[in-house]
Parts: C-alpha cells; structure tokens; sequence
C-alpha cells in the first residue's frame, strides 16, 4: 500500500486546480481553499493540527508572519497578490509533498510558544507540555510535586528540545540536562535552546539514554520516547514517514526503549523525584511488562492514558 500512495499523491497533485490573483481575495478566502484541497488529497494530521481547517489557518498565517493567535483579527483582512501566491504555493507542497506543515515553514507551537523543526528532528506534538501546566502547578493536592522543589530536570530523548525548554520556563530554579542519541537533532536542540535565551541552563548530551549522565540524580525525568509498535510503524502516513524513523520505533510491542527508561530511571532520581514519560496507546503493553508498578496516567485535552507518572520510590 506504501508504494502506491505516493503516485496517488502526484495524481492529486496534477489535479490541482489553478488560482489567479483575484479570485481569493481575504485570509478566510484561503483557508477555505486551502481546507478544499487537504480534503481532496486526504493529508493526515497529527503535528502540531488536528484537522485541515486549523492546518490551513497556521500555514495562512505564517505564510503572512502572523501569529496563529492573531487569525480572527484579520480573517476578513485582504492578501496582495504576491502574499496570495506565497500561500498558494505553500498549499501545494503540502499537497503534493505530503511533509507536515512545519517541516514547510520550519516552526511549530508548543504551548504558545514557537520552535524551529526541520526534517532532522520528528515534529514535536507531546502532552507532557500541557501536563506540566496542569499536574506540576503547586499549591493544590492535584499537583504531583511543588514546581518550587525541583531543582533538577532531566529530558531523554530530547528531539528538538521543546520539552526541555517548557520544563526550564516551567521550573525557573531547575538545571535542565537534555540527551539524544542523534548529533543532528541536538544541533535542531541547540537552536532552539539559544532562541529563547536558555544556554546557561539547559545542558544537552549526546547518548543513549542515561549513558552520559555519570550517576546524576534528578528531581524530576520526562521523556516522550521513541513508542510506536511494528504495527503502528508499518500504518505510518506519509507525513510521519517523513520524519527521523528512530524517533518513532519502539520495537515490536513499542517498549524497546520505555522498558530501558523503567528499568534505569529509579538510580537516577532523586528519593522525592519521579518520572512522566508518554508511550502514546502502549497502555496496555506497559501494564502487562510491569503489572506491579504503581502507575498514574494522566489525561490532557485531547488524550486519555496516554502518559504516565511513577514516583522514585516505586522504580527503586
């Protein structure tokens, strides 16, 4: 089915129809015509946009260098022929490139704020952005630890470093360490550390996993690792195939990498600290290798069980 969803792609694309200066004329004016054509090639989303109508507004937008927040406000506001042709074109590499949005525009946002991607590194779409919000806010007996009392953050598999950057803004006395295995996503981390003024407080290792830590303890470890399971892998659309494959291959049940996490993680926490790490729809397989482990899962917005907590004790 793979080799024959790329020439359905270029089929489609041929088909597009031809757009003049003039026949769209406002911002809304394109994204309906870009929602028109998404659905027409049957693009897959699941980086950064969950539907077409919201894909199109960020592409609109930031082919326009708006902010995505500022979309209602100019929504009726009408595009130069020039930025009208910069959209379109946009539109038609989504189409007939089948790359996600952000490998196109080299952004993503995360919690509001924006982050360089490319190719090098798999498109950021974690819960455990949201879910430090939410279950790390202090003050409350939701909250799974005091943000004020971790000093320490340790992010595995760190891809572009979005998660480690929303831990540091998060928890503004932690040192943050962010380890991957991939020199070419560190580089992708690096920038993006440096974009928001974060060198003197995150640290980023080349490695496998715990490898290039040296028996340091962590009051806190989050990690979305590499999850998806040969059948999973073998379903990815074109726009996942796209993305770094290492960062998506969990082995055959998923857990290649999260049962090296589990198995580690308790020597490297802190006795107070624990560890959030995301396994996507690999609850079942994770409570089966480890049906006495303590896990809490966490519910987003948009996910149910999706994430797990376990507190240091436990793992030990």
């Amino acid at each position: 089915m793979a080799k024959r969803a790329k020439p359905a792609a270029s089929k489609r694309a041929a088909r597009l129809p031809k757009v003049t200066s003039g026949e769209l004329l406002t911002l809304l004016d394109f994204v309906r015509y870009a929602v028109s054509r998404f659905n027409e090639a049957k693009l897959a989303f699941a980086h950064g946009t969950t539907d077409p109508v919201a894909e199109a507004a960020f592409l609109v937008c930031e082919a326009l260098h708006l902010n995505p927040d500022q979309f209602e406000s100019f929504a009726t506001a009408r595009v130069t022929a020039a930025e009208g042709k910069s959209i379109v074109d946009l539109i038609t590499r989504r189409v007939t490139t089948r790359k996600p949005a952000a490998y196109l525009i080299n952004k993503i946002y995360m919690r509001g704020l924006p982050f360089y991607v490319d190719e090098r590194v798999i498109v950021p779409r974690s819960f455990i952005g949201e879910l430090l919000d939410s279950h790390f806010a202090g003050g409350d007996g939701a909250s799974l630890m005091d943000p004020a009392s971790i000093g320490s953050v340790l992010d595995l598999c760190t891809g572009s470093g979005c998660l480690a950057i929303l831990a540091a803004r998060h928890f503004p006395h932690a040192e943050v360490d962010a380890v991957d295995i991939s020199k070419d996503a560190l580089a992708v981390a690096a920038r993006n550390v440096a974009d928001h003024g974060l060198n003197d407080r995150i640290m980023l290792h080349r490695g496998d996993l715990f490898e290039p830590l040296a028996g340091k303890r962590y009051d806190l470890i989050i990690s979305n690792p590499p999850y998806v399971d040969a059948e999973g892998m073998a379903a990815l659309p074109a726009e996942c195939r796209a993305e770094p494959r290492l960062a998506f291959d969990g082995g055959a049940d998923g857990l290649d990498i999260v049962r090296r996490i589990l198995d580690k993680a308790g020597s490297y926490l802190t006795p107070e600290g624990g560890l959030v790490c995301e396994i996507g729809r690999g609850r079942d397989n994770v409570e089966a290798a480890y049906p006495e482990l303590p896990l809490l899962w966490l519910d987003t917005e948009d996910s149910e069980a999706e994430v797990f907590f376990v507190a240091a004790g436990d793992l030990r």
